[in-house]
């Protein structure tokens, strides 16, 4: 039986997530764009979820930017048939853990205000709303709504990482590979 794992994304793993990109949202990013953020965007860190051997295609990705003391959660994405089996959670869990690892102060995102899913895994890591970005989505002018956390250094905050750390490790009881915080090192 072959662990999930969470890892860096690499180039060579851009088709898969071009892939996920596309099944995912109706009008994603570019192929160039995720070779710009790899190679080109010291801010950037990507990371991939994979289930099965060693080098299997990634099945989830997500990014973050790395801004002076805030980190911002760039995107998110499941292939669908692998939706609410953990693998989101699992890349958001990676995403802040490598936020706090790089000494950042807290986390920011946007999300549309339709994706409640989305939303309420957002609050359970401790994401609350602060504003709002009117019609910021492209494909049907959306409004997004800007959630950020509470800081990542603080005692309450570390122990609800560690809950949720634990939560994961419980929804894939065999466990996972993590080698994510590699991350925080600059490609």
């Amino acid at each position: 039986m072959h662990l999930p794992s969470l890892e860096p994304m690499t180039p060579a793993d851009i088709p898969a997530v071009m892939d996920i990109e596309r099944a995912a949202y109706t009008s994603g990013w570019p192929t160039t764009a995720f070779e710009r953020e790899l190679t080109a965007n010291a801010l950037a860190r990507y990371l991939v979820a994979r289930e099965g051997p060693p080098g299997a295609p990634p099945v989830a990705f997500g990014g973050l930017w790395l801004m002076v003391d805030q980190a911002h959660i760039v995107t998110i994405a499941v292939r669908p048939e692998c939706q609410r089996r953990g693998f989101g959670r699992l890349v958001l869990h990676g995403l802040v853990e490598l936020a706090a690892a790089a000494g950042m102060d807290s986390v920011t995102l946007e999300v549309r205000v339709s994706n409640e899913p989305a939303r309420a895994l957002y609050r359970r890591y401790g994401f609350y709303d602060v504003g709002i970005r009117k019609r910021y989505y492209a494909d049907n002018h959306e409004d997004a709504i800007i959630m950020t956390t509470e800081r990542l250094d603080s005692p309450p905050y570390r122990r609800r990482l560690d809950r949720l750390r634990a939560d994961l490790e419980a929804r894939f009881p065999a466990g996972f590979t993590a080698r994510h915080l590699e991350a925080v090192q600059p490609a």
